[in-house]
């Protein structure tokens, strides 16, 4: 079973509540989630949020929405992982997806599964090694088994907050692979980190979620193109 984990929380200090932030008329956490279920090979698909109260808006928004979501550590997000694992578990891997990232793409979210799956390895990501795809198309997947070793030894603060560096940090140890393209667009921002970043995605969803709402990536390349407005938005590479 493969159990994908978008980790979300309201307390960002570039763009505090961005995850809530309106995108075609709903939440940005749901735009994503919208998105991602599309995958062919995600069998659960949850939010893990944190039990401070500066979530709890976040958590009216999934329960008025029908979704599963998990609250865990604010900080400890390693520790909020195992605990989502624990109450929706079994799972045999965890994707790991980050709520800032409304243009995710569920084929290359799938194509990172298949390869820990042709592979496997105990980690996969298209980042590791050459990171040749925009920020904001963010997905890393490990083996259950990993994560919760990871769980079990990480003392290191960075590795507690961002869930996999104590793997990825030992090749010596684990297998690792990485999923990348021909293509160059590894400094290509689609993230939402700033006000710049999210005037970006919503005119990305302005202009192509009426008409089709499952738009891809090549849609948002395709468009950006055509708008020179959009190619530098906040002096940051767009396409």
């Amino acid at each position: 079973m493969i159990l994908a984990i978008i980790q979300a929380r309201m307390s960002s200090t570039r763009l505090p509540g961005k995850v809530l932030k309106p995108l075609a008329g709903a939440p940005m956490i749901l735009r994503q989630f919208e998105r991602v279920q599309r995958s062919r090979r995600i069998d659960r698909l949850i939010v893990a949020a944190s039990e401070d109260a500066s979530d709890d808006p976040l958590i009216d928004v999934l329960r008025a929405a029908g979704l599963d979501y998990f609250r865990g550590p604010l900080d400890d997000v390693l520790a909020r992982y195992i605990g989502a694992l624990d109450a929706f578990g079994p799972a045999d891997e965890v994707v790991r997806l980050t709520g800032d990232c409304p243009l995710a793409d569920w084929s290359l979210i799938d194509a990172v599964i298949q390869h820990r799956a042709r592979t496997g390895a105990d980690y996969v990501s298209n980042t590791w090694g050459r990171r040749s795809f925009p920020k904001g198309l963010d997905a890393e997947v490990v083996r259950s088994e990993v994560l919760r070793q990871a769980a079990l030894e990480a003392r290191d603060p960075y590795e507690r907050e961002h869930v996999t560096p104590f793997v990825y940090r030992r090749p010596e140890r684990y297998w690792i692979e990485g999923v990348s393209q021909a293509a160059d667009e590894g400094d290509v921002r689609w993230t939402v980190d700033v006000p710049d970043d999210l005037a970006f995605v919503s005119a990305v969803y302005e202009a192509l979620h009426p008409a089709n709402p499952a738009f891809t990536s090549d849609d948002v390349r395709a468009l950006v193109r055509a708008r020179p407005d959009l190619q530098q938005l906040g002096g940051e590479r767009r396409i």
